[in-house]
């Protein structure tokens, strides 16, 4: 998306209601005929330039004081409602993707009641880009945190703005560029990659005719797939989503059980599987309006009541949350059908979530059973059928396409909560993130940008014995790159995770850890050194911490293994009740003992010496 202001063009960036930058010298640019000159008016005064041979044009606005609202006219076009204060950039994968709409169950009152004016949020659509893209696409433009506009907007943004203004009480800008599942790769400058194995692959994605093909023969493909299931699939011609349809003789599992009901010959089941069961609703409640909480689960849905389809889901992680429309349900017997869709992988529900049935009015909830009848429908072959290409994952092509038109756009700092998507290789993670920071300092021509580093939250089962956790060694190349780094600072979260759900939903947390760090520079305590004291090894801390007499998961490395071990913690040293080459702290993927606190509230960050 590209705004135009008379003869002159802006960025997408360049809008009414924007936040510009306190304290730095703002670029004003933008595109117009050559040799033409463009004049920018703000606050009374007056900056011109004359557009080159390539057209682009650029001021430099002097630094200016938090306030607003104030106008700037760019020729004849006004830009109105523009705020003074800091704006930040939060960027990453599917933990920035999460938007409002999946956590409000969490924060139902607060973002009910919460609007502020003196905030400004700007979202950047998807734009996979193999070059250089001067130009933004944009899902909004800038906002205030009402919770119409606010419901696919970042939580960790729309928290972050809160928290900063609570802190400063000046105007708060954010701008949301990330994609889920998006590797480091994705958001580097590809001359920073080109001595890697990731370049080639990238080159390869160069070539637009070739992309164009492939991309039309997997879609092709996946609709042959789909098409194949749906003929194949007897619950479509058997009618099992409607009420009528008998299941007396179908199954009945434990839902948590997919080892026994999602499995076909001793393999995962792919293609489609059905499930039903029955719910009592009382005469009070009868027809009236509800939503149906079914948790999240592997992979797609198809939901139904009393064979009226609520819902959809096309992939595992988003709750499914559906609305039971009046009239739906009724006294008595009432029928929940679900289709689920595995293209790969072996169909699961995730523990600890929600299963119910929550009516609108009184809020009364009528529990699920765990307990389904089951059973299998089309049977297919992993699918879909064809190639793998991806164009959003690529190297550079999310630089390319959703920071690099972003510059050089005057910031106060940067939120990165990524690497999910790199705990496959994740002793290349912090090389990665070094040339990240590195490179989007270049662009925005600001060698002292702030980064706070957010790291992975716990996930996945808790394991009683070390674990050599490849989330453990991403979560530490994200420690080492900010602690090298004089402007980055991180924030821990282990302890904000869901073994279950690999998008925890305690994002306003998150959000205040970030804003301390990057506000007042709060962070967890990190060691300095380890000593060994007769029988046993000493970390010292770089703060103090709250005395404990237990560690935790505190694992030391001797005669060639890893073992837990016991200590105490005290000011700012953890005494540990062994000796060995090297000592680790909460090095499991999901560290849920790891409880040792700074004086500050924050959790010690994992860590290896």
């Amino acid at each position: 998306m590209i705004v135009t202001a008379g003869g002159v063009t802006l960025p997408a960036l360049f809008q009414s209601h924007m936040v510009l930058q306190r304290g730095q010298d703002i670029p004003v640019w933008g595109w117009a005929g050559q040799g033409e000159t463009v004049t920018v008016e703000f606050r009374g005064k007056k900056y011109s330039a004359t557009a080159d041979s390539n057209g682009r044009w650029q001021v430099m606005v002097p630094k200016q004081k938090a306030g607003g609202p104030y106008t700037m006219a760019i020729n004849d076009k006004v830009l109105e409602d523009i705020m003074v204060g800091d704006v930040w950039l939060c960027s990453g994968q599917s933990n920035v993707d999460v938007n409002i709409e999946r956590v409000y169950p969490q924060y139902t009152t607060e973002i009910d009641n919460y609007n502020n004016d003196k905030i400004r949020l700007f979202q950047v659509r998807t734009k996979a880009s193999v070059t250089e893209d001067k130009s933004v696409k944009v899902n909004i433009a800038w906002k205030t945190p009402t919770k119409q506009n606010v419901w696919t907007f970042s939580a960790l943004g729309y928290f972050l703005a809160r928290k900063m203004y609570e802190e400063t009480g000046v105007p708060q800008g954010i701008i949301q560029s990330s994609l889920g599942g998006s590797p480091i790769q994705a958001w580097l400058n590809i001359d920073s990659l080109k001595n890697t194995d990731y370049y080639s692959t990238f080159l390869l994605y160069t070539d637009s005719a070739y992309i164009a093909d492939q991309t039309k023969a997997n879609n092709r493909a996946n609709d042959v797939w789909f098409n194949t299931m749906n003929i194949t699939d007897p619950g479509i011609s058997g009618k099992y989503a409607e009420s009528s349809c008998s299941d007396e003789s179908w199954n009945t599992y434990n839902q948590y059980d997919n080892w026994s009901w999602a499995r076909h010959k001793g393999k995962p089941i792919t293609g489609s599987i059905w499930l039903r069961q029955h719910v009592n609703i009382d005469k009070a409640h009868a027809g009236k309006s509800a939503r149906l909480l079914l948790g999240t689960f592997h992979d797609m849905d198809y939901t139904y009541v009393n064979g009226k389809q609520v819902g959809v889901t096309y992939y595992q992680y988003p709750p499914r949350r559906y609305t039971i429309p009046a009239g739906l349900l009724h006294e008595g017997d009432n029928t929940i059908a679900v289709r689920i869709i595995v293209k790969s992988g072996m169909a699961n529900f995730f523990k600890d979530k929600p299963h119910e049935i929550v009516f609108d009015g009184d809020k009364t909830t009528v529990p699920l059973s765990l307990e389904w009848k089951i059973k299998a429908g089309s049977l297919m072959p992993e699918g879909p059928l064809g190639g793998k290409i991806n164009t959003n994952n690529q190297a550079s092509v999310l630089y390319n396409g959703m920071i690099y038109p972003l510059a050089p756009y005057a910031i106060k700092g940067v939120v990165w909560y990524q690497g999910e998507s790199n705990t496959g290789n994740p002793m290349e993670y912090g090389g990665m993130l070094t040339k990240l920071m590195g490179n989007w300092r270049s662009i925005f021509d600001n060698p002292t940008l702030q980064f706070n580093i957010v790291q992975l939250a716990g996930y996945m089962d808790y394991s009683e014995k070390p674990q050599d956790s490849t989330w453990s060694q991403l979560r530490e190349q994200q420690r080492l790159s900010a602690k090298d780094d004089s402007y980055a600072t991180i924030t821990a979260a282990h302890d904000l995770g869901e073994a279950s759900d690999i998008h925890p939903l305690r994002k306003r947390e998150v959000a205040e850890r970030c804003a301390m760090a990057l506000y007042k520079g709060i962070q967890s305590p990190q060691p300095v050194r380890m000593e060994k004291r007769g029988d046993n090894m000493v970390v010292i801390m770089d703060q103090p911490l709250q005395d404990s007499e237990g560690t935790g998961d505190m694992e030391v490395f001797s005669n060639g293994n890893w073992q837990t071990v016991t200590g105490k913690a005290h000011g700012s040293e953890i005494t540990i009740n062994a000796t060995g080459d090297k000592v680790r702290y909460a090095w499991k993927s999901n560290p849920i003992n790891a409880t040792l606190m700074g004086k500050n509230g924050l959790p010690v960050i994992p860590f290896e010496l």
